[in-house]
């Protein structure tokens, strides 16, 4: 049986804690869940048999197999390297944190000496199977790899940030283009898919990035393409909500856990 933890205790964090109640998580135990705020962590413990926890050295004691997360890229940051080192496989959402290639160089180094790994789920976009394939042949063949995400989001979705103005309350407007590495500095919490779908193609840096606010839209519609010599691939996929990417973290430790594997 293995051990699993979660760290946050947002609507996220509740769509894992209530699929492990409702059995869909076979093999699994869940053990702690931690939120800054106790209360917040005991509620959604409540049920699982799991310990509500609001300090991280009482995850980091209970040694679990894998730990969720899906609290924030600051979080991740500041514990990813420890657990990774403890021997916990990491499932972030805060995938947007691995732009940062100080970071990325810090946890992949910390799961070689700790025999972890970090698992990156779909959350709302997909296709990593077929984009790593095709880089890789990239790679081997030597030839040009061409990969972006174009998102497309309402305006509302927008606002606090600095591509929010009142005009694309009334016109379609690409309000960025850049990368995806460029894309994560400016717009931290909305744009992790981008982060994911680069390291499964070019890399943050090298992977083109960009965003359309169109009035009226409600959730993302995000489509990736990766490109080489003979090949082409584009993976298209709108939510209304962010859930999805919640449920892949589940999907994801159901395929670890099955005799089958999808890759």
């Amino acid at each position: 049986m293995k051990t699993f933890t979660i760290l946050g205790a947002g609507k996220l964090s509740a769509i894992i804690a209530e699929s492990y109640r409702a059995g869909l998580l076979e093999g699994y135990t869940l053990t702690g869940i931690f939120s800054r705020k106790k209360e917040d962590a005991e509620r959604l413990a409540a049920g699982t048999g799991a310990i509500a926890c609001d300090d991280m050295e009482e995850i980091y004691a209970l040694k679990p197999d894998f730990t969720a997360e899906c609290a924030s890229i600051a979080l991740l940051k500041e514990v990813c390297v420890r657990l990774l080192e403890n021997g916990t496989s990491v499932i972030p959402l805060s995938i947007g944190a691995f732009a940062d290639e100080d970071f990325h160089k810090k946890a992949v180094e910390a799961a070689i000496r700790g025999g972890s790994k970090i698992h990156i789920p779909s959350g709302a976009v997909g296709g990593f199977d077929v984009l790593s394939t095709i880089s890789l042949m990239a790679t081997y063949g030597k030839t040009e790899l061409k990969a972006g995400i174009h998102t497309h989001k309402g305006p509302l979705s927008l606002k606090n940030t600095p591509l929010y103005s009142d005009e694309l309350m009334d016109s379609e407007k690409t309000v960025f283009e850049g990368t995806t590495k460029e894309a994560i500095a400016l717009l931290p919490t909305k744009v992790n898919v981008a982060v994911a779908s680069a390291l499964a193609t070019a890399g943050p840096g090298s992977t083109g990035a960009a965003i359309t606010s169109v009035p009226g839209f409600i959730g993302d519609d995000h489509m990736i393409t990766a490109e080489t010599a003979g090949l082409k691939a584009t993976v298209d996929i709108y939510s209304a909500t962010s859930d999805i990417a919640a449920w892949s973290v589940v999907a994801l430790m159901r395929n670890l856990n099955s005799p089958i594997v999808f890759f």
